[in-house]
């Protein structure tokens, strides 16, 4: 597995900068996310060895967002400028990624959790709604199983819970290797040592060649509301799988966004956020 993504960051590339074709399907595009809005507070949280860059944005129940790998979390901005109208929203970069640094301890799902959980100890929430995309939704799916009484909702989108849930045609996907461009570009211009792209992605490969591997037997002691997330045409989601997931964890909705991909609150901003909204606002 760590062969797949090691080839899928570096030799996709490629493929990236091949420019949008007139003919382009909505979920076979990468906007560029817009400008994030003034922040109420952002700073840097001393967690696990690290400093997390993190950012919180208007008033009411609290609703954390974490993004997917190589990512940072302006890539959130269209849901922060919405969601921030009637909820408290708290972003992060994870370990490493964008403005967040990083030291030698082996990435990992339940470290990257771990290091959510502190940052909301450090912010005294206690409990929040989670929006979790990609590595955010395993981040989400890993405090659910361990730590339930920290979450009110989760919505889990393109996440996997085993490594064979990943889709190998992803290694030759264009709009995934635009992604990878783009990361490797954002981190150069974000991160505190803008030069070790490379060996920031061998280091969360290693990850990524083993995890997550949850059994059927642990999704199944998932007591909060969960959502499980995908767009209709997701690059690097099995569909089974993502169905898989739903079946399994006890009260799951299954929902299954239009005419997008992994990178649907991107290509469909609003839809997004609605359906966000319409699952962690009901009662």
């Amino acid at each position: 597995m760590r062969a797949l993504w090691i080839a899928l960051v570096f030799a996709v590339l490629s493929l990236a900068g091949t420019g949008a074709s007139l003919t382009e399907e909505r979920w076979q595009t990468l906007p560029q996310p817009a400008p994030m809005p003034p922040a109420n507070e952002s700073g840097y949280a001393k967690v696990n060895g690290i400093e997390m860059y993190y950012a919180i944005y208007g008033q009411g129940e609290p609703v954390l967002l974490i993004h997917g790998g190589l990512g940072h979390a302006d890539i959130w901005s269209s849901q922060v400028a919405e969601l921030s109208k009637t909820h408290k929203v708290i972003v992060a970069d994870s370990r490493g990624h964008g403005r967040s640094t990083r030291n030698d301890q082996p990435f990992g799902y339940d470290l990257m959790a771990s290091d959510y959980l502190a940052l909301l100890d450090q912010l005294k929430i206690q409990k929040t709604a989670l929006v979790g995309w990609s590595d955010g939704g395993i981040i989400g799916l890993d405090i659910a199983m361990n730590h339930p009484e920290r979450l009110t909702k989760l919505y889990a989108q393109a996440a996997n819970v085993t490594t064979d849930g990943v889709d190998p045609g992803v290694l030759t996907n264009k709009t995934f290797a635009a992604y990878i461009e783009r990361s490797g570009e954002d981190y150069k211009r974000l991160s505190r040592t803008p030069d070790q792209y490379d060996a920031f992605v061998g280091q969360i490969s290693h990850m990524w060649e083993s995890q997550p591997s949850w059994t059927k037997e642990q999704l199944e002691k998932i007591t909060i509301p969960t959502a499980i997330v995908a767009g209709d045409h997701d690059e690097a989601i099995k569909r089974e799988h993502t169905e898989y997931m739903a079946s399994v964890i006890p009260g799951a909705k299954l929902i299954i966004l239009p005419n997008a991909s992994h990178f649907a609150m991107l290509q469909d901003p609003a839809g997004y956020t609605k359906s966000v909204l319409d699952f962690i606002d009901a009662k």
